[in-house]
């Protein structure tokens, strides 16, 4: 590639976003480039998060029904073991096809990608400071900030990436902890307390707020912490890391109860998983000015366009839920817009998903943000202990909850804890996506037997006329 080279896009960050974002731009006729700091695309998501942590609570899960769900099915097995190095190269293998296909996929549409780290020395600017490619120098008419998130360090609590870890660090322990201790109880610490714990560690979870998976669907959320418990996953609600000591080849976490007493928990590893962080450094935002909000994020308007004309931001660099699906659709509605499009995300039809088993899926509005509007709802609820697909799998924990508007009957909200509830949602997704009823998914016809029938059960519910129960 020329130094100086000029562009119709440059994009900053090959995440779900960015890379997304390069594709449909040279999709749309853009001359494009997609520049980070990685050689291995796909950023935090493919290589350190989303992908490798599904990949290793798959394998945690088929561990753990070998171990003890299968004799209930007929199935006897003995002497089952866990080889960690083999269930960690798989792992590995997943992202390696995955980046490698990312990378197939710009060869495909013409992206040019750029290695190193990007600063803008203007608003049509953009300079390579570090990495393979530095020291050359990129023009564009638009540059799209993707430069996604970092995990939030606690102060008390600073990261030692060996025994004090971040979400990075644990997926990729080459030992099963004892006992591991989990600072968070939000989808990232679950999941991964989820994988430890099936593995073989005792698990216990500390979190701030009153229950877990917090902004989600509180009595949604019930259901699953009766889940995870039975799993033997421990947890303390309302209690806060006050300051940490090493006890031999432990550490000791100092912990505030809401009644302000104080009480100590020992473990071989901590993971602090308190949410993420805008990363925005490094990138000379300043310089241009770009000033960022109260929460270190790119302010942005409806176009995702900055104050700086020609520089625009998607993702997890700017406002919304820090989800990789989220960014995709922005990186898409963004580079649309640019070419005369009409791009658009409908931010009440982004589903969240917490993948531990059963899994906890969420579309729309909560119960709790419905009476905090003070809007007037109808609500069905149906158990999976109800549902004939359900009983034949043996995955009975769970249930759909469908919020719908009194008046109108209009779907605000489908929340759901079940096995596969990851793919249950999409259905819901499109309901509110289309504007549908309650009505609408309780008339449509759902195949039997299959767990989609307890949607429409629900849905059935809402009206007080649910068949099966």
């Amino acid at each position: 590639m020329p130094e100086g080279e000029s562009f119709d896009v440059v994009v900053i960050g090959a995440g779900p976003g960015g890379y997304v974002a390069a594709i449909r731009a040279a999709q749309l006729g853009f001359r494009v480039a997609c520049v980070d700091k990685d050689a291995s695309l796909g950023g935090t998501c493919l290589n350190v998060g989303c992908i490798p942590s599904k990949a290793l609570l798959h394998s945690s899960h088929l561990y753990w029904e070998m171990a003890h769900d299968l004799a209930e099915h007929g199935i006897k097995v003995e002497g089952v073991s866990l080889d960690l190095p083999a269930l960690m190269s798989r792992k590995a293998k997943v992202v390696t096809h995955l980046t490698r296909g990312v990378a197939g996929l710009f060869k495909k549409n013409g992206v040019t990608q750029v290695v190193g780290t990007a600063r803008l020395e203007g608003a049509d600017r953009v300079a390579i400071v570090d990495g393979p490619d530095a020291g050359k120098t990129l023009t564009a008419k638009h540059v799209v900030l993707a430069s996604g998130s970092v995990p939030i360090e606690l102060p008390g609590l600073p990261f030692d990436h060996r025994r004090i870890v971040d979400s990075t660090d644990a997926i990729a322990l080459d030992r099963v902890p004892k006992r591991l201790l989990v600072v968070g109880a939000g989808a990232i610490g679950l999941e991964l307390g989820s994988v430890w714990s099936r593995l073989g560690s005792e698990v216990e979870v500390i979190e701030l707020t009153p229950g877990l998976t917090p902004g989600m669907d509180v009595e949604m959320a019930k259901l699953l912490h009766r889940s995870l418990r039975r799993q033997g996953l421990k947890f303390h609600f309302e209690s806060r890391v006050e300051s940490f000591r090493e006890s031999g080849e432990r550490l000791a976490l100092q912990i505030a109860g809401k009644d302000g007493k104080t009480s100590e928990i020992e473990g071989d590893v901590v993971l602090v998983a308190v949410g993420r962080k805008a990363y925005t450094g490094g990138l000379g935002l300043a310089e241009v000015g770009i000033e960022l909000d109260a929460r270190g994020r790119i302010p942005v308007d409806e176009r995702f366009a900055t104050k700086v004309a020609g520089v625009y931001a998607i993702g997890d660099a700017i406002a919304g839920p820090m989800l990789a699906h989220k960014a995709e659709e922005e990186g898409i509605a963004c580079v649309e817009l640019l070419a005369g499009k009409a791009g658009h995300v409908s931010y009440d039809a982004i589903p969240a998903v917490v993948y531990t088993h059963p899994e906890f899926a969420g579309v729309g509005k909560t119960e709790e943000a419905t009476t905090a509007a003070g809007i007037d709802v109808r609500i069905g609820r149906f158990p999976f202990t109800a549902n004939a697909r359900a009983r034949t799998t043996g995955e009975t924990d769970g249930a759909v909850k469908i919020i719908a508007e009194a008046k109108t009957d209009l779907v605000l909200g489908v929340h759901v804890v079940a096995a596969g509830a990851s793919d249950l949602i999409a259905e819901a997704a499109v309901a509110i996506e289309m504007g549908a009823s309650a009505e609408d998914l309780a008339r449509s016809v759902h195949a039997h037997p299959t767990l989609p029938e307890a949607l429409k059960e629900a849905a059935l519910a809402v009206d007080g006329r649910s068949i099966h129960i």
